[in-house]
């Protein structure tokens, strides 16, 4: 008797477990955002300029340096600038961060991801970068773009200069 009824407990055990997991695999509704919104994604990665310029090693110090080393007669800083970026739109500045440098010598590259959910529509963007450590910003891209509802916006730094694309949100 205690065969059958052992049976019976585990198909009711995966019966509840079986409507748990079909409850769960449609609901609650998940949306991935807003109707009304488009979500912006800044992402790259950039090496801000050396803190410091080259120089050539005197007689002196080559004259000190092992015999293998020798050959190397310029000396470059590691360190680099910390890169600045800005992104505006509509003349609102939607986000600024200072990236540092990563690495044990500050000598890598500054990373950035994030994501910023804004109204959907035709609006005028701007993204600055100043990865020199002067006044201002040596990087600029004005673009007017139209955000499609449940849309992505990359806006990504490659070869010297921004590039806006945009996705589906799948």
């Amino acid at each position: 008797m205690a065969k059958p009824l052992k049976y019976i407990f585990q198909g009711l055990f995966y019966a509840v477990f079986m409507g748990a997991i079909g409850y769960f695999s449609t609901s609650p509704a998940y949306t991935h955002m807003p109707p009304d919104e488009t979500l912006i994604k800044l992402s790259f990665s950039h090496a801000g300029q050396r803190k410091g310029a080259c120089r050539e090693r005197t007689p002196e110090e080559l004259g000190q340096l092992p015999m293998a080393q020798r050959k190397v007669t310029m000396v470059c800083p590691r360190e680099r600038i910390d890169v600045i970026v800005e992104l505006e739109m509509d003349g609102k500045l939607l986000y600024h961060e200072v990236l540092k440098p990563g690495g044990l010598s500050r000598s890598s590259i500054s990373s950035i991801y994030r994501r910023v959910p804004v109204k959907a529509g035709i609006h005028t963007l701007k993204a600055r970068l100043n990865d020199n450590g002067e006044d201002g910003f040596n990087y600029a891209h004005e673009e007017t773009v139209n955000l499609a509802p449940g849309r992505v916006m990359l806006i990504d730094f490659k070869d010297g200069g921004f590039i806006f694309k945009t996705h589906n949100a799948t």
